[in-house]
């Protein structure tokens, strides 16, 4: 019963205007007439969102489970190889799904496999105790009160510089300021703990 109220009370103050928001950010970074791939996607309702931000863009998505509404199509996968062929799709995104894997350069490596034009990745820094602290409490209260799994596995910036390196891409973009919050809820949530990259393809 708690974490029903606590999920409906994110529901209500944070999420409609989290997707509102990463909408707008990740769309305005996906290439026009682009085949999207989102990883790990759940119902595909915020995929399909960013898809209608370009004219001309497919989206389909890929995800460990299955759920009972989905809003684009989907297909299972195993979490860490991508069913799709090399430079099968223009655009491969991870909106707040890589944290919640074991090791993040398994995905963005394969990622980096599929994609011809782009990565596109939003998810969190944590460069500090307090950020981790931050973290896990904004994870839990999004996502405990739906099952799913908290690994807590945040990662500084230098991090994921490496796991960009190490998969071949080159960053194109790198945004912290990500109006997620209202005030005075973003002076505690906000601050730099958010990030949107897009990343390119070195072999392209």
């Amino acid at each position: 019963m708690f974490k029903k109220s606590i999920g409906q009370a994110h529901e209500k103050l944070v999420f409609n205007r989290r997707v509102r928001v990463l909408v707008d950010e990740i769309g305005k970074l996906l290439p026009a007439n682009s085949q999207m791939l989102d990883v790990g996607t759940g119902d595909g309702q915020i995929a399909k969102m960013i898809g209608e931000q370009q004219s001309g863009t497919t989206v389909q998505g890929i995800d460990i489970m299955e759920r009972e509404t989905i809003h684009i199509p989907v297909t299972l996968f195993d979490g860490t190889t991508i069913p799709m062929d090399d430079n099968s799709v223009d655009v491969v995104t991870f909106v707040d799904v890589l944290h919640h894997t074991d090791d993040p350069q398994i995905l963005i490596s394969e990622a980096s496999r599929v994609a011809r034009k782009a990565v596109i990745i939003k998810d969190h820094l944590s460069e500090n105790k307090l950020d981790h602290m931050t973290l896990r409490a904004m994870d839990w209260v999004g996502n405990a009160p739906h099952g799913v799994v908290l690994p807590y596995n945040y990662a500084p910036r230098r991090d994921w510089d490496n796991w960009f390196t190490n998969a071949g891409l080159t960053t194109d973009a790198f945004v912290t300021a990500i109006p997620l919050y209202p005030a005075p809820l973003s002076w505690v949530f906000g601050r730099k703990l958010h990030f949107i990259a897009r990343l390119t393809p070195t072999a392209t």
